[in-house]
């Protein structure tokens, strides 16, 4: 990892971090649970152990609610966002605290159930055949561009009532807008702007077409509930639903191919008994989970770890580097698919646990089932460390180019 010159601390916007930040996360984990970093060229507190991490996940000093902070603070989050559409974004469970966190919670958790999720197998069964009778007779594929993308894409579309002819258009904007990068703001900017039009325009045609997708029973609340969301709630829960619900997934997909094609002991464990599949998802979301970094901001001075962090710091909680802590998980290092995984923070914790977990559980494990049915031979077509990942907080594959083995 480089150094800022300005601040004399590591920096996360460094190219060399982005390539092997796991390596970087270590070093930092070992020295102290808590070091100062510079992100997006300003100082913020990375947070690296996992007792650490979880204890902060949980800590309602840390919030990612914008209307607590000062102008002149800017949460990472909401950084490159306009300030036109900043309420579209700053109004969904995420970015509030209780009692609003627990409200907006308590009416999509209504809708979003359980029962609704296991509802979708059938459906999301049915979708990852058909994508894969698509490859029948190919040699390489993409596994990306055509399986782990277009699967999670569809299904949160179905879910939502985002007709087909939309979902590339919102594909580009989410994958834009998920890159905070001080070199790329102007892209997210535009992004922010398109997902925001894009959702309210969705809103307008399911409230004049209802059906029994999720958003048109959000929009119910929204407009006969008498605990009703708000029109930025409504965007704004959507929006997140919609970016988390899918993006999380495709990553999910494509990650766990790869690591099980890179490591064939494993690969063997799964392919011997495929009842360990649930489990070999859990220890990808612990070696590899999407989610790499959450943000917050101190709303008063903090001690974490025994370092002091002032009022209205950035402070980010790496669950990234708190899942490979040896403190917590023996050999760390070493992916094993029949690893109890359970209390990795990739999914968050407390109040802010990710609510389309279960679905992109549920995906994943479906998507490598049907994938390593279908094809007994896949294998990787490129060599591991040409494999291409997205520069972002929410890691993930640009591309998986693959033999089929016919």
């Amino acid at each position: 990892m480089t150094t800022d010159a300005r601040t004399a601390v590591p920096s996360l916007d460094s190219d060399l971090f982005h390539i092997d930040q796991y390596e970087a996360y270590a070093a930092l984990r070992e020295r102290e649970p808590v070091s100062k970093v510079s992100f997006i060229g300003r100082e913020a507190y990375l947070i690296t152990r996992h007792a650490e991490a979880k204890a902060a996940l949980g800590d309602l000093r840390l919030s990612n609610d914008l209307k607590k902070q000062p102008p002149e603070v800017e949460l990472p989050t909401y950084h490159g966002i306009p300030e036109d559409v900043r309420p579209y974004f700053a109004n969904n469970m995420g970015s509030n605290d209780p009692p609003a966190h627990t409200r907006l919670r308590g009416l999509v958790a209504r809708e979003f159930t359980a029962r609704r999720v296991e509802s979708m197998r059938g459906r999301i069964e049915q979708l990852a055949e058909q994508l894969l009778d698509g490859l029948t007779g190919q040699d390489e594929t993409d596994l990306v561009e055509r399986f782990a993308y277009p699967l999670p894409i569809t299904v949160i579309s179905e879910l939502l009532g985002v007709e087909k002819c939309y979902q590339g258009d919102f594909g580009r904007w989410s994958n834009e807008f998920l890159v905070i990068d001080a070199d790329r703001v102007e892209q997210r900017e535009q992004a922010a702007r398109a997902l925001v039009g894009f959702i309210l325009e969705l809103i307008d045609r399911r409230r004049a077409d209802p059906g029994d997708d999720l958003l048109s029973a959000l929009i119910h609340v929204h407009e006969e509930d008498e605990d009703r969301l708000s029109t930025d709630e409504l965007a704004s829960v959507v929006l997140i639903l919609l970016i988390a619900g899918f993006e999380t997934s495709v990553s999910l997909i494509a990650m766990a191919t790869y690591l099980l094609l890179t490591h064939p002991g494993e690969l063997a464990k799964v392919r011997q008994d495929p009842s360990i599949l649930p489990n070999a998802v859990e220890e990808v979301l612990r070696f590899l989970g999407p989610a790499e970094i959450t943000t917050r901001g101190s709303l008063e001075p903090v001690e974490i770890g025994g370092v002091h962090i002032p009022a209205h710091s950035t402070v980010l909680i790496a669950g990234a580097a708190a899942n490979r802590d040896p403190r917590r998980f023996p050999d760390p290092e070493r992916f094993d698919v029949t690893r109890d995984a359970g209390g990795h923070l990739s999914l968050g914790h407390g109040i802010h646990f990710c609510v389309g977990g279960p679905l992109a559980r549920l995906e994943c494990e479906i998507a490598l089932r049907a994938l390593l049915t279908r094809f007994p031979g896949l294998d990787l077509a490129i060599e591991p460390d040409q494999v291409r990942w997205r520069r972002s907080f929410l890691r993930g594959i640009e591309s998986l180019p693959v033999r089929l083995g016919r």
